[in-house]
């Protein structure tokens, strides 16, 4: 009998042919004007045999991009062009959301209009790097955002949500993980705020609730996912206190009702093991959406952590960029095509739309 990793599932009003998703991915493809590419149609149309793809983050402002050539979904060129990547997944039926990305802190002034400073919770510099095409280069200095200028950052997430849906895709899911401004504003590593915004775990999700609410708002709930990433530090943002935290952020989400929680189970790429501890179990009790699991999982642990209900879907990452059947070779249990780490960011068709499926 099919696992049911492997069968019809039902998310929101979608029927989804599966429970594996494609996490985003960042390829740094876009074209001019931060545009999708016409390759990008191909790439993700070779992937919709997945339940769910959750397409690449997209800056929903030009301040909200951290690195060279990724999209946006904030101008009607950007729109436009979007739209022949969800008319090519439609057509090879599949379904699939664009993740709403703000970077905050984690970008370069070179990236951004008028080389003005990164925007973050606090005036603290990242930890980090940023792509700019010739390789990693070390985040700019930013500054902190006025109390005045949030509402406009939450407004740029109920726009860029509206936009998605003008470009076809099926939903979004809110970028609130790996660092970027809304886990900025969660983390105390990052968030050294004494306003309404910062200090208290109240306080400080209370951006992650106001977005998410205002997306809910816009384009419905079933059309609504979140990404959170409880551990770290990534991209220098970790908290002191993770569990009771993130206990509260998934307390918000349940009062509002995003369709799922993406939940990047231990360091994105790395390992699935935390310090802090995270309980992801009594993460995941809080929340009576679709959990969606995601990180160094296999197909045989993405089956046992549904049979463990520990998971409602499972999503794979760089397993998806080198295999673009990667549910069929996962169900059939045929072997997987190693990755190409060199082409991972920027260029063309290498790496990109030229992996192999199986005959």
């Amino acid at each position: 009998m099919t696992h049911p990793l492997f069968q019809k599932f039902r998310l929101g009003q979608l029927e989804l042919a599966n429970r594996v998703a494609m996490a985003p991915l960042t390829r740094n493809r876009a074209a001019a004007g931060n545009r999708a590419a016409s390759l990008t149609a191909e790439y993700y149309a070779q992937r919709a045999s997945a339940g769910l793809i959750v397409a690449e983050g997209s800056q929903v402002s030009p301040m909200g991009q951290g690195y060279l050539a990724t999209p946006g979904i904030h101008s009607p060129e950007q729109v436009a062009a979007w739209k022949v990547v969800t008319d090519s997944v439609h057509e090879a039926g599949g379904h699939i959301f664009l993740q709403l990305w703000h970077v905050g802190r984690v970008s370069h002034v070179s990236l951004l209009p008028g080389g003005a400073a990164p925007l973050a919770p606090s005036a603290v510099t990242a930890n980090t790097k940023t792509y700019l095409g010739q390789g990693f280069e070390p985040v700019s200095a930013p500054r902190a955002l006025e109390v005045s200028e949030i509402p406009g950052i939450i407004d740029d997430f109920r726009r860029g949500a509206a936009n998605a849906l003008a470009a076809g895709f099926d939903g979004v899911e809110i970028h609130a993980a790996n660092g970027y401004l809304i886990d900025q504003f969660m983390k105390d590593g990052a968030n050294m705020r004494t306003d309404s915004y910062g200090g208290s775990i109240d306080n400080r999700t209370r951006l992650l609730a106001e977005v998410a609410a205002a997306a809910c708002a816009e384009i419905g709930r079933d059309r609504v996912g979140v990404r959170l990433s409880p551990a770290g530090p990534i991209n220098g943002c970790a908290d002191s206190a993770p569990q009771a935290l993130f206990e509260l952020a998934m307390d918000k989400l349940e009062a509002i009702g995003p369709v799922y929680v993406h939940m990047i189970e231990g360091i994105t790429g790395q390992t699935r093991d935390t310090n802090p501890v995270v309980d992801f179990a009594a993460l995941r009790k809080r929340y009576s959406g679709v959990y969606m699991a995601n990180n160094c999982l296999d197909g045989a642990a993405a089956q046992a952590a549904l049979d463990d209900g520990r998971a409602d879907m499972v999503s794979f990452g760089r397993a998806f960029i080198a295999n673009p059947d990667l549910v069929r070779r996962l169900r059939d249990g045929e072997p997987l095509n190693q990755l190409d780490r060199a082409t991972l960011y920027g260029g063309g068709a290498q790496g990109y739309t030229d992996y192999p499926a199986l005959p």
